[in-house]
Parts: structure tokens; C-alpha cells; sequence
């Protein structure tokens, strides 16, 4: 069976736990598109883990893990999540990277740096040199991280490279090194990959052939995708159920299951319209009981009501067979809970998102359902939830029109109620 696993909301909404979750049954998991930009933060038996490029099926040994040819890979900060992994006891010999995936170079981060510094209203990129890096691969100037195997080779690209990029951008010279700080960089991350890296299409292909259950696991979600996302405030991929085929190396017609992975509430990160977002106590209580902080860069994340459009987007766009929500116990405590059931932008109601520059003035419109004040943490049956609880769920399912199989009530793995 293969399974995509996507975010139904802007990112951040706990993809990383419930591929960990579903991995404990995987033979494979493939990371399919994005980069380090973005993290899953991993709470499991072996401790607490945030991670960037590798897979979360990683904590199960018999696990393949796959960092697909849609990834864009930087190799030094590869390196330091391996090591990280291995500090803390995991083992990576699970874990192949595809010969055809691209490099992020570190002058892709000092173009990032430059052109986010050359905007006059900003895109909230990490500036952590994802999106040059895609349109390097997208210009046909980027480097396929299969290429580090023949070193002669490599140092040519890369010198050509590192001039192009000179001669069409001079402005990032102040924001970056010498072709040599980046030539030693590179080297010292081969040296630890190189085992890494093969043709990962034949492993694959085996894998869907001999019916093995195979996780296809994304990074951000629909809101932040590049074609249906609120442009220009958007990843430089697709991170919805359509771009798993073509990052991972699957035929469409062979995916079955998609789970869409959406919070009890909405969070986002970065600059862009973002409809229910709160800027008052309920939004500080959202983000301090949810620990909403980005695993990447440790920015606070916005927060906001649950914006029910974005999820029937989503179910259209990724075509959901379930959803998954996280985050249930932060809304114990609260004596009412609001839900965005459309919008309204100039007396007409919708109930889609708009393109980002309408949706900046558009205005949510909310239903009001009854809270809950128990402690929901130890829940492990839908039927052990409170009534209200339990009436917030299915309230979700009406408007959206997709069953939602798991609840999560914590951050640990076991902290998860399965409907199935």
C-alpha cells in the first residue's frame, strides 16, 4: 500500500509525529519534496528529536528510509542531523539518498540572505537557501547531489557554478564566502554521505512492485504550496498529494491512501494572510499551551482558529481518505472553542481561500461550540473524550467531509487515539 501523508494546513501541523506513528508498520518511507526549511519534531521512546531532511520512519530499524530525487538536500546540515541521530543512540544505516536529489549550496543561502534583504515586502523565508536552490534546479544551473561521486567533476560544475552565480547576482558577495570556504565545506559533508547516496528508483520500484507499505512523508502543507498556496508567501515546491509522485518516484496511480494532518486550531509561520489568526490572550494561550515554536528556526508561530476553507481546500487538492488531528488537548481548559466556518470579503461568502491578495481582506466568519476543562492527555478511546470533545470532532468531519481516524492528545507516539 502507499500512503501519502501531507499537511492540510500551512505547515507545522504534526506530519512528523504521525509518520513516526504509522512507520512502526512501514517498510518505507520517502521524503518527497522541500528542504531543511521546515521541521518534525519527534517524541518518541528513544527522546525528543527535530528533524530537517531525514525521513521520521528513521526510529524504526527496519525501516527504509528515502530522501527523494524532490528534495533539496544541504549536505553539512545533513550531516549534523545524522550526527545528532547518532549522539542520541539512533542508527542510520536505514537512511539512502537519491543520486538525482539537488544540493543546496551554501551560495544558495547567501542569495536567499540578498534577495530576502532586497525585497520591499518581505517574504518570510528561513533564508536557509531553499527556494534558490529551486529555481537553480528549475534554470538548469543546480547541482545533482549524485554528482559529489566523481571529484574532478564536481569541482568543475561547482566552479562553473559559483561563477554564473557571480556574474548574474554580484550583490551576494557581501552576504558570503569564497568559492573555497565553500569548495571545504562540501568536501568534508562528502566524506560522510557518499555511503549515502545511490539510484534509489530500482529500491523504490521493488518496494510498490511487492506490495511493501510504503510512507510517502511531505514538509509544510496546501496553504504554503507553490501553484495553490497564498502566493508569493509559499515554499518553492509542491508539498500536496500531487507532487509525491513526481518527488518520490511513484506512479499517481498506485497512491491509495492520503491522510491529511491538520491541529485543532491553525498556526503559521512567516509573513502572509492568514484569516483567523488571533493576536490577543486566546492567541497567547494557543501558543504558549501548544508550544508553538518553529523546530527550525525557533520562531513563534502565529495561531489562530481552526479555518475549516483551508481543510475542504485540502480534501479537494489532496483528495483525503482521512484526516488526522493533532493537538487536541491544548484546547482543554477553554470554556468555548470557535471554528471558521467561511469567509466573507465585500458582503460575498466563501468558503475556499482566495488568492493571498484577496484573503488579506477577507474576514472569517465563526460558529462557537462548547469547551472542555478536563485533562484529555490520557485518552486513548474516542469514546474516553468528553462529550464536547467528542461533538468538536464531529462537527470538523460534517464541514469537511472527511472522516478524521486519529486524534492526538500529546506529543508522545502512544498519546494517539485511533477510530479505525
Amino acid at each position: 500500500m502507499i500512503h501519502a501523508v501531507v499537511g492540510a494546513q500551512y505547515g507545522d501541523e504534526g506530519k512528523g509525529k504521525m509518520v513516526d506513528y504509522f512507520a512502526v508498520q512501514a517498510d518505507m518511507v520517502i521524503r518527497y519534496q522541500g528542504g531543511g526549511n521546515a521541521g518534525h519534531t519527534i517524541v518518541n521512546e528513544h527522546g525528543k528529536f527535530a528533524l530537517h531532511l531525514v525521513p521520521s520512519g528513521i526510529f524504526n530499524p527496519n525501516t527504509v528510509c528515502v530522501v527523494g530525487t524532490g528534495v533539496v538536500v544541504h549536505p553539512m546540515n545533513l550531516v549534523k542531523e545524522l550526527k545528532s541521530l547518532q549522539d542520541g543512540g539512533i542508527d542510520t544505516g536505514n537512511l539512502v539518498i537519491s543520486n538525482r536529489a539537488h544540493i543546496v549550496l551554501p551560495l544558495h543561502i547567501w542569495q536567499d540572505q540578498y534577495e530576502e534583504a532586497s525585497r520591499s515586502k518581505k517574504v518570510g523565508t528561513t533564508l536557509q537557501g531553499i527556494g534558490p536552490a529551486y529555481q537553480d534546479k528549475a534554470g538548469r544551473f543546480g547541482l545533482q547531489i549524485g554528482e559529489m561521486k566523481d571529484l574532478e567533476h564536481f569541482r568543475s560544475r561547482l566552479l562553473s557554478t559559483y561563477e554564473a552565480k557571480l556574474k548574474r547576482m554580484p550583490g551576494i558577495r557581501e552576504f558570503g564566502g569564497s568559492f573555497d570556504d565553500m569548495w571545504n565545506e562540501l568536501t568534508a559533508a562528502r566524506e560522510v554521505l557518499l555511503p549515502y547516496i545511490q539510484d534509489t528508483l530500482p529500491l523504490i520500484r521493488q518496494a510498490v512492485e511487492a506490495g511493501k507499505h510504503v510512507l510517502l512523508e511531505g514538509q509544510l502543507g496546501v496553504m504554503r504550496d507553490l501553484d495553490w498556496g497564498v502566493y508569493p508567501f509559499v515554499t518553492s515546491s509542491s508539498p500536496i498529494s500531487g507532487g509525491t509522485s513526481a518527488g518520490a518516484g511513484i506512479p499517481p496511480t498506485a497512491i491509495k491512501r492520503v491522510t491529511g494532518i491538520t491541529k485543532a486550531y491553525t498556526t503559521a509561520v512567516g509573513e502572509g494572510p492568514f484569516p483567523t489568526k488571533l493576536e490577543d490572550e486566546m492567541g497567547k494561550f494557543l501558543q504558549e499551551h501548544g508550544h508553538e515554536y518553529g523546530a527550525t528556526t525557533g520562531r513563534p508561530r502565529a495561531t489562530g482558529w481552526l479555518d475549516i476553507p483551508t481543510l475542504r481546500y485540502g480534501a479537494w487538492l489532496n483528495g483525503y481518505t482521512e484526516l488526522a488531528m493533532m493537538k487536541l488537548d491544548v484546547l482543554s481548559g477553554l470554556s468555548e472553542v470557535s471554528i471558521c466556518t467561511h469567509y466573507d470579503l465585500n458582503g460575498q461568502s466563501y468558503d475556499l481561500p482566495l488568492p493571498a491578495y484577496e484573503l488579506e481582506q477577507a474576514q472569517p466568519v465563526y460558529e462557537t461550540l462548547a469547551g472542555w476543562t478536563e485533562d484529555i492527555s490520557g485518552c486513548r478511546k474516542f469514546d474516553d473524550l468528553p462529550e464536547a470533545a467528542k461533538e468538536f470532532v464531529q462537527k470538523i468531519e460534517e464541514l469537511v467531509g472527511v472522516p478524521i481516524r486519529y486524534i492526538s492528545v500529546g506529543p508522545e507516539r502512544n498519546q494517539t487515539i485511533s477510530r479505525e
